[in-house]
């Protein structure tokens, strides 16, 4: 049965204008992305047999072009289409964190360093400048592979910091093992970084550990670093 023959109030794209786009399964949401199924399968049908085949609607969002265009239904168009929706969905949370209010909470600042960090197979170290009022003035990835005390080096930290006239700065960086507990590895760098900060007068306000779920916050979870 085509979509158009359901009740109104099942088909996605009405139920998502009356009761929100959170009201929606995935297959639901995805169902809408796709606009139309293929011959003998709506595009819900069509979109739950997609999140059954990627084992789910991440794998699905973070597949290259040549894994997502082999998929009955999927092809370059939808693939660049996806790219704009991520692409504005991580530029949106980049523009929430220049709010005056964006570090009252970690809430904004975690969702952003997902979109950005989560997906990535490699350990990717990212710095976030902070003006005197600690709004966002850019965040910069500074290094990549396997993170420990003697690949993080403070002084391109420091260096960079000066070029943005940062009066703060917060760290991240991602866990490609899904954990997100920080390691004492991550304690060292921190305290290294945090050293060198002090030294020009850039006050470090934490640091946060991206994983497969979750961000956590060295101050939050009480590893100090000072």
């Amino acid at each position: 049965m085509a979509i158009s023959d359901w009740p109104i109030d099942e088909r996605p794209r009405e139920k998502l204008l009356n009761h929100g786009a959170h009201s929606l399964s995935d297959a639901e949401l995805l169902a809408i992305f796709l606009r139309t199924g293929i011959s003998g399968k709506s595009a819900v049908q069509l979109a739950q047999e997609l999140l059954n085949s990627f084992n789910g609607l991440r794998p699905l969002l973070e597949a290259d072009q040549q894994g997502f265009c082999q998929h009955l239904g999927l092809g370059p168009a939808k693939y660049s289409q996806l790219q704009a929706v991520l692409e504005m969905s991580r530029r949106h949370l980049k523009q929430a964190l220049k709010r005056p209010d964006a570090f009252d909470g970690p809430e904004a600042v975690s969702q952003y360093l997902i979109s950005k960090l989560r997906h990535l197979p490699h350990e990717v170290f990212m710095c976030l400048f902070l003006d005197s009022k600690h709004q966002l003035i850019c965040a910069d990835e500074l290094f990549r592979g396997t993170l420990d005390a003697a690949s993080v080096y403070p002084r391109e930290v420091v260096k960079m910091g000066l070029k943005h006239n940062a009066s703060a700065i917060i760290f991240a960086h991602n866990h490609p093992s899904g954990i997100a507990e920080p390691s004492q590895s991550d304690v060292h760098i921190t305290q290294r970084l945090n050293r060198a900060l002090e030294l020009v007068d850039i006050r470090v306000l934490d640091h946060f550990i991206v994983g497969e779920g979750e961000v956590v916050s060295m101050v939050e979870s009480g590893h100090g670093f000072y």
